[in-house]
């Protein structure tokens, strides 16, 4: 059975407390975000068609979501050299972090297998967990599509 089934989180469950190094190389922890709703994304890669498309509609929903009072983090395994030009050339606008071996993508149930271009291959499951103010999961999505996740999500939220 694939990591992904196996690790999902359920909504009421402790929220996998994390540091990873952001773009700029600093650490970014989950702590870092108690007493506010955040919305933490894991992505395959950054630059690559669909991870742009999600990127950015993060990015043009960011003032909405925290006016509701959600922050945003996103992760995946790139190194930060490769986040900080991902964030330069889409101007985005929340902190995308480093997780080069994928152990808190694991944690989160955002890793397993996936097909790819018709091959069963392992990797990032393009997942979105939003944890509340306490570090409770609210939300688990798992296997979501880049194009209209945020509007989706939204909905989901009641937003």
């Amino acid at each position: 059975m694939s990591p992904t089934l196996t690790n999902r989180l359920q909504p009421g469950t402790e929220a996998p407390e994390f540091t990873l190094k952001d773009a700029q190389g600093r650490e970014t922890s989950l702590a870092d975000y108690r007493g506010k709703n955040v919305i933490v994304y894991f992505y395959p890669k950054a630059a690559t068609p669909g991870c742009t498309t999600e990127a950015c509609d993060f990015r043009d929903s960011l003032s909405s979501l925290q006016g509701k009072g959600y922050e945003v983090i996103g992760i995946s395994p790139d190194a930060p050299e490769a986040l900080a030009g991902f964030t330069g050339d889409f101007s985005l606008t929340f902190p995308l972090l480093s997780d080069p071996d994928h152990a808190v993508a694991l944690v989160y149930g955002a890793w397993g297998e996936k097909l790819v271009k018709g091959e069963i291959v392992e990797g990032i499951v393009r997942s979105t967990v939003v944890v509340d103010p306490e570090g409770k999961v609210t939300l688990a999505q798992y296997q979501v599509q880049a194009d209209g996740h945020v509007a989706e999500l939204k909905e989901a939220l009641g937003l």
